[in-house]
Parts: C-alpha cells; sequence; structure tokens
C-alpha cells in the first residue's frame, strides 16, 4: 500500500528533483557556523536519495572526517516506484559491483553506508560506501527505513513534496535533528503550522536569492523562464529548507522602520500615504510586506508567510494564521457573492478561511466579495505576529 500511494505521488506530482552540490554546502555552511561541532560524532541518514547521482551523499562522503561523522546511511527507491517513463537502465557503477543482481535492481531500493577507510588511503571519503540491496522497495514509511530512522541523529533530504506532511510527521514522531527541503506554501499547513508557532521547527538559511535550482528527474513540460534549456536546471521561487537546528541567521533582527516612517517613506504603494488596514474578522493590521512592519507598533499584526523566513524569535512573538483551522478569527460571515475581475458573479463561502478587509468602495479588475451590501477583499494566508521588547 505504501508502494503503491508512492508510486501514485510521484506520477500525480513528477515531484523529484536533484538538488545542487553549491545548495547543499551552503546550507550546511551556516549550522556549522553557529556550532562547528553540531554533526561531530552523529549518525546522518539521507532517506528518499539517489546515493548514486546525489549531491546529498557526495557531499556528506566527501566531508565525512571533516564533519566529524561516526556514521553515512543513505537509502534510495526502488526504480518501478519511481515510474520512469523510460525503462530503467542502472549505473555503471551498480552493474560493475559483485552484487549485481539484475532481478533485484527494479523491485528493491539500495542502501549505502560509509563508517571507515575501506580502500587503505587513510582516508574516509565517498571510495569507501559500501551497498547492498534492501529487503524492500526503499520507502521512508517501510520498517526496514524507519528503522535507520531510529539509529540516526540527524536526518538530511530532499523529499517529494508531495509526500511532505507524512515525511515531516515521521521525523517528528522520532524526535529527531533535521535539515529537508519543502514548499514553502507548507508553512501553512495545519500539520506543520502549529510546530513552526511553537519554535519547534523553523526555516534554515534558506537558497541564495530565494532562487532554488534543481535538476529534474525524466521529461515534462515546464512554463517559460522555469527550465534553462542549456544547464537543464529548473528554478523554484517557493522552495525552502525546513530544520530544527541552530544557526545564526535566525537570530539576526529585522531593521524596521517606524510607523510614521513607513506611512511618509515606505516604497510600496499601499502603505506609503495610507497606513495600515485593520481586518474586519480578526483583531490586527494589514502589513502586506516584511519591510513594512512598523517597528513601534506592539499590537497584532498580519504579515505574508515569506516573513518566517525573517523571523527573529527574540525580536517576535508568533500567535497564528488566518486558516479557518487555527480558529482565531473574530467573525463568520454568511454566503458572499464573488465578483470575480471579469464581473462573473457565484455564490461562495471563501471569506471564512483568511483575513478579510472593508473596502470603502468597488475597486476596478480586482476579485472582490458582497456581504449584505458591502464589498470585501480577502488577502494572502497571514501569520499573525506580536513585537516583543526592543532588541
Amino acid at each position: 500500500m505504501a508502494n503503491e500511494s508512492l508510486s501514485a505521488a510521484k506520477a500525480a506530482k513528477n515531484d523529484e528533483f536533484y538538488t545542487q552540490y553549491y545548495d547543499i554546502e551552503r546550507e550546511i555552511n551556516a549550522y556549522l557556523e553557529y556550532d562547528p561541532d553540531v554533526f561531530r560524532g552523529k549518525t546522518v541518514l539521507l532517506p528518499c536519495d539517489d546515493p548514486e547521482w546525489s549531491n546529498f551523499t557526495l557531499y556528506f562522503a566527501q566531508h565525512f572526517q571533516t564533519l566529524g561523522l561516526k556514521k553515512l546511511i543513505s537509502t534510495s527507491y526502488a526504480a518501478e516506484s519511481k515510474k520512469y517513463r523510460t525503462p530503467y537502465q542502472p549505473s555503471l557503477f551498480e552493474q560493475d559491483a559483485p552484487q549485481f543482481d539484475p532481478a533485484k535492481t527494479s523491485v528493491r531500493g539500495k542502501i549505502f553506508v560509509l563508517d571507515h577507510d575501506i580502500d587503505g588511503d587513510g582516508r574516509i571519503d565517498f571510495h569507501d560506501l559500501e551497498w547492498r540491496y534492501l529487503d524492500g522497495d526503499g520507502d521512508f514509511r517501510s520498517a526496514e527505513v524507519t528503522a535507520l530512522r531510529d539509529q540516526a541523529d540527524i536526518i538530511v533530504t530532499n523529499p517529494p513534496f508531495s509526500l511532505f506532511r507524512e515525511f515531516l510527521a515521521w521525523i517528528v514522531e522520532a524526535d529527531k535533528k533535521f535539515v529537508i527541503i519543502g514548499n514553502m506554501n507548507a508553512l501553512t499547513y495545519r500539520e506543520v503550522f502549529p510546530l513552526i508557532k511553537n519554535n519547534k521547527i523553523w526555516l534554515g538559511n534558506g537558497f541564495h536569492n530565494g532562487n532554488a535550482y534543481f535538476r529534474p528527474v525524466g521529461e515534462r513540460e515546464y512554463a517559460s523562464g522555469v527550465k534553462d534549456d542549456n544547464t537543464g536546471l529548473v528554478k523554484f521561487r517557493n522552495c525552502c529548507w525546513f530544520t530544527n537546528i541552530d544557526h545564526g541567521r535566525r537570530h539576526q533582527p529585522l531593521l524596521l522602520m517606524t510607523m510614521e516612517e513607513n506611512i511618509m517613506y515606505s516604497k510600496h504603494k499601499e502603505i506609503r500615504g495610507k497606513g495600515y488596514a485593520h481586518y474586519d474578522n480578526y483583531d490586527a493590521i494589514e502589513v502586506p510586506y516584511t519591510d513594512a512592519i512598523p517597528s513601534d507598533y506592539y499590537g497584532i499584526m498580519g504579515v505574508p508567510i515569506t516573513f518566517l523566513d525573517k523571523y527573529c524569535p527574540e525580536q517576535f512573538e508568533i500567535l497564528g494564521i488566518t486558516k479557518t483551522w487555527f480558529g482565531c478569527a473574530n467573525k463568520v460571515y454568511p454566503e458572499q457573492v464573488q465578483v470575480s475581475c471579469n464581473g462573473r458573479k457565484e455564490y461562495v463561502t471563501k471569506l471564512n478561511d483568511g483575513a478579510v478587509l472593508l473596502l470603502d468602495s468597488v475597486p476596478n479588475g480586482e476579485t472582490y466579495y458582497i456581504v449584505n451590501g458591502k464589498p470585501y477583499k480577502q488577502v494572502y494566508a497571514r501569520v499573525l505576529i506580536r513585537r516583543l521588547t526592543c532588541v
């Protein structure tokens, strides 16, 4: 059953991508700068990986001694579970190994282990990896891989985005340290946000300039500008690192202007000369941009989820999120008339899943809602925060 759902997720979402070595190194360096011994004496598990091609395996194997690792374990899914559109071709690395078995290579996952010097060159690195076939297909939810999770100290990987909820729960239930890649929209999930709010997990150092570049597996169509045909890389702007390992950037407070300064000088037209609107269904003001957070306001504010990439726990307190499941709205709207930007009207109940602004007039070229003859606008999901004492 687990293998069937994995296959379905991969076939439907086509969300297997290889992470660049540079991005892995940049992220791990952020934790090492904060604590040089964070990996020392630890067993690191890289599940949902593809060790023969993975830069995660390459990075940790090549830095095994520098990091002071005790053991490195990397596992991969069976080829059949990935639903390749073309016939699977084992690598030369696998075919040249004495344990290669054509009958097993498609239906079983593989495990790579590194913990001692095999070739006698006085170093422990990529050349000392030993591998064998797993008994099963390598699904992280299997008893076999779960047992590997239990013996690990830190888990690092880029799991299939379509299985992110399950994968994070799988880690959290074992109370493991981790560094994983996910979609930023996962921050709004019922299974994820409470962990963020309670400082159980947070965002990592991040991708350079907020752009993540991955090498896709297989062929698919991409929107214009997403894939670079010269490099073969695809760009995602909504990816981030999730972790519960501390790093210095997390404790850097935001430099902000006062409310008066924002109203006078903000580069954002929604703020400059206008001020901050108050939600109709939450006791909070709308702050549409992180850099527009007023430094001298100590009431509740609704900020974009991208704020969490710059969140300093010594500067702000996270109170909630403007999603129905969180349950902190102070108003419930009856059925509304949604008027789309092209004038099309339909009855909906969407206003109850987000923060709402009461408008002075009907907007031009924007979707809005009518309740009891009054126009309303719903904003994107907002994180509700409050400033702590001066930092």
